[in-house]
């Protein structure tokens, strides 16, 4: 059986899937397109929120360099990304490259993993865009009834209609062409970034250098506690890293990490992509290097307008201008994170399909959800299918349980991308790699490291979540995809590879 298990396909017969007529995606991206796609996912309500939690419970001032800290550990996962993405330019991204890499368990472990991460994030966005839609109306005076807005802190049950049609609409625009899904993006983005500059611009005159110091506190900033739930190395070694001082920076770190996640979204385009070889690696480095830059500039800003233990934990931008005697950016920076959120949701529901998408065309999941749509060529079967799911879900969970679900499956990722690396190198050395990642193995298993360093700084909570949805997917794959899998179908004489095929 174990032979069945760790079965890989060959990197030539999935870039040949990619070909056939009734399973192949339209390549309408160019470099800029991932660049925009990639700032669109990443800046989100991370920078709108992270920087005052992490700056009051943490690291003070120095949550820019936890910023950093994290955009390094995020950096060494993006240069594997980049060299699978460039070398395997198939939809699916970390399940694609586990596939060609490790085999096929593990890339079902993967792929089953990254359906529910998107999934969940894109309700979680989408709730968290209603709140922002709602708080402005109730500004200007029109009050959502209880029973269709968000229910956080409501006896009333009801359904978050914002939410579930924001999810609709944009399934909506995914089905009908990733190139208009691109435009939009593109047009969000802008508007995004141009809130971000502003806020970073008028800011900076506001500065009063005296909230720097101390710059790294040493002292515990927060003596009520932290927001923080126990992390799992608390739990198993009777020890929790540091709260204050240097140490405080790399807790923060480990919290301000899921404000990067998105960058690996990117890769689910690659097979959408004109020139993936040359475009991959631009998109995704491009996109991450200009969120770190502008996430640390943020944090600078916004712990010197205010003295970090005086931070709002809810909205940190907007309530250091109010405290600034600026209260008209509080209602810009609103919009603005209203309006942002809308690309983070459609990007991570882009991305979930995907993954869903390349699984099903492998036979590990219904082939029924393979077949692109004649005129728009674009996967619309399983779009339209996790679209009406998640608007359902979005709907009914209040943000509270769906936040709780943090993002354990995408540093998971990380670390088998980076080990799918070195084990290429050596079964493939023959591989055409457009873009190689420097210091092989050295830069992958420092992104191992890091990644498992923060996923052991996770709350306990979200480990026994990720393995009752592991053992669930163990079920579903040894009842239906270990049998029904294309290349199990091939061994048997059932169908014959496009060309090449497996290697048991």
């Amino acid at each position: 059986m174990s032979s069945t298990l760790f079965r890989t396909k060959k990197v030539e017969q999935s870039i040949l899937d990619t070909e056939e007529p009734e399973h192949a995606l339209k390549k309408s991206l160019s470099a800029l397109d991932l660049t925009v796609f990639g700032v669109g996912v990443i800046i989100g309500t991370g920078i709108f929120v992270l920087t005052g939690t992490v700056a009051k419970d943490n690291a003070g001032p120095a949550v820019a360099l936890a910023f950093v800290a994290a955009g390094v550990a995020c950096a060494l996962a993006a240069l594997c990304y980049a060299e699978f993405a460039s070398t395997v330019p198939v939809a699916g991204s970390a399940y694609t490259f586990s596939y060609a890499s490790l085999g096929e368990l593990p890339a079902w472990i993967i792929g089953w993993d990254l359906v529910l991460e998107f999934a969940l994030g894109t309700a979680v966005v989408a709730v968290g865009w209603s709140g922002y839609i709602q708080s402005l109306m109730d500004n200007a005076g029109w009050v959502m009834p209880a029973s269709l807005g968000s229910r956080e802190g409501s006896d009333v049950f009801g359904f978050d209609i914002l939410a579930a049609a924001l999810v609709l609409v944009l399934t909506g625009i995914l089905v009908l062409g990733m190139k208009l899904s691109a435009r939009i993006t593109s047009i969000v983005v802008a508007i995004k970034v141009t809130v971000v500059l502003v806020v970073i611009i008028a800011g900076a005159f506001l500065i009063d250098s005296s909230n720097y110091d101390p710059f790294i506190p040493k002292e515990k900033p927060v003596e009520a506690g932290s927001s923080l739930q126990a992390p799992l190395i608390q739990l198993m070694f009777g020890w929790a890293p540091s709260n204050f001082g240097v140490m405080g920076i790399f807790t923060a770190a480990s919290v301000v990490f899921f404000a990067f996640i998105g960058f690996d979204v990117v890769a689910t385009a690659a097979e959408e992509t004109r020139n993936p070889q040359r475009d991959m690696p631009r998109g995704i480095l491009g996109s991450l290097v200009i969120c770190t830059t502008l996430y640390v500039l943020v944090s600078i800003v916004v712990t010197g307008m205010e003295h970090y233990s005086k931070l709002d934990v809810d909205a940190p931008l907007a309530e250091a201008f109010k405290a600034t005697g600026h209260p008209w950016y509080a209602g810009f920076i609103s919009f603005g994170a209203a309006v942002g959120l809308t690309t983070v949701c459609m990007i991570l529901l882009l991305g979930q399909t995907r993954v869903f998408f390349a699984m099903s065309r492998d036979g590990l999941l219904p082939r029924f959800f393979s077949h692109v749509h004649p005129r728009f060529k674009t996967p619309h079967r399983p779009t339209i299918l996790l679209g009406v799911i998640i608007a359902i879900v979005a709907g009914f969970t209040p943000l509270t349980e769906l936040a709780a679900l943090v993002n354990i499956g995408t540093l998971f990722a990380f670390v088998v991308v980076a080990i799918g690396v070195i084990i290429l190198r050596r079964t493939r050395p023959d591989l055409p790699r457009s873009f190689r990642t420097p210091w092989v193995p050295v830069i992958p298993i420092l992104s191992v490291c890091a990644s498992l360093w923060l996923m052991i700084n996770l709350p306990a909570e979200t480990w026994v979540r990720f393995a009752i949805w592991m053992v669930v997917g163990f079920v579903v794959y040894f009842l239906y995809g270990r049998t029904h899998s294309r290349l199990a179908l091939q061994e048997a004489g059932k169908e014959q590879p496009t060309a090449g095929g497996g290697t048991p």
